[in-house]
């Protein structure tokens, strides 16, 4: 059976969280100007490190904050219950398991970790790799079952969406796909993705 990955932030979440959390939490200039630089002189992970860096509230308010605030896709808890994706995800357990809970979701969950500090946040990576095709840590060493569709926004998505077998994507990613010319299917809610499924791929 073919194996469904879906990216969290900005893939399930209807705006992506780490970037919520900075803007509240964090320095909302270094946000900016770091996430300028990723893809150019900053890695992933180095973009990651320093904006969390600057992160100094306790987990517990941050917790509570997200689950006030942030929203999931709608179609996503249909989507769980019929296809039981693996999340793969480049932010955070801490803050991704509560909202599964909240939304009465159990999956099976690949991401980073937290070490919340008054000093600020430091990151631990789940995989620190260096990936052979993109030259960064990224995701495409997770993608270990085949076939894979993936499910994805951003740019941490890129180089594992090469790696699958069919993709659906919104946002940034579906930007640069298509500027490849790599073919993919869009999607604005979960909903298409489930309908998508049912479907045999382009």
């Amino acid at each position: 059976m073919r194996r469904l990955v879906l990216d969290w932030d900005g893939t399930v979440t209807e705006v992506d969280t780490l970037h919520l959390v900075l803007e509240r939490f964090g320095d909302p200039g270094l946000f900016r100007r770091t996430e300028g630089q990723l893809g150019h002189t900053l890695g992933l992970h180095e973009v990651i490190a320093v904006e969390f860096a600057s992160v100094r509230a306790p987990l517990a308010e941050v917790v509570e904050w997200l689950l006030e605030h942030v929203r999931i896709r709608p179609g996503f808890r249909e989507l769980a219950e019929r296809w039981r994706p693996l999340v793969l995800s480049s932010g955070f357990r801490e803050l991704i398991e509560p909202v599964l809970a909240r939304e009465g979701v159990e999956l099976e969950l690949l991401a980073n970790e937290l070490d919340p500090s008054p000093e600020g946040w430091r990151v631990r990576f789940r995989d620190e790799a260096v990936c052979a095709t993109c030259g960064e840590a990224c995701k495409r060493g997770s993608l270990l079952e085949d076939p894979v569709t993936y499910v994805g926004d951003g740019y941490s998505d890129r180089c594992a969406a090469l790696a699958a077998d069919r993709v659906f994507a919104t946002g940034a990613l579906a930007r640069y796909l298509d500027g490849l010319g790599v073919p993919f299917e869009p999607f604005s809610d979960l909903h298409d993705v489930a309908r998508g499924l049912e479907r045999p791929a382009r």
